[in-house]
């Protein structure tokens, strides 16, 4: 699973990485976690706000941090089957 968070760097954007880190611990897989910060990068998603989740290159969630059990569901629902 790969796991990118699209954000320039604010105090949001690293509360995502926090959490998607905690969920992923919590959940007990493996994931690479990058933070894109590029903005022709982000612009290429189709997104106008941060922070982004995207998940295996689908965008999951946009412009809000949700908190660890709602992070756990979105990667949950985000795993092959």
């Amino acid at each position: 699973m790969n796991i990118k968070i699209l954000g320039a760097g604010c105090s949001n954007c690293a509360k995502m990485e926090k959490v998607v880190r905690e969920a992923i611990k919590d959940l007990g897989i493996e994931a690479e976690v990058n933070k894109v910060e590029d903005m022709a990068a982000i612009i290429s998603y189709g997104v106008m706000s941060t922070p982004t989740l995207v998940i295996d290159e689908q965008v999951k969630l946009v412009g809000k941090v949700p908190n660890k059990a709602k992070m756990m569901e979105i990667i949950k629902q985000s795993m092959p089957q």
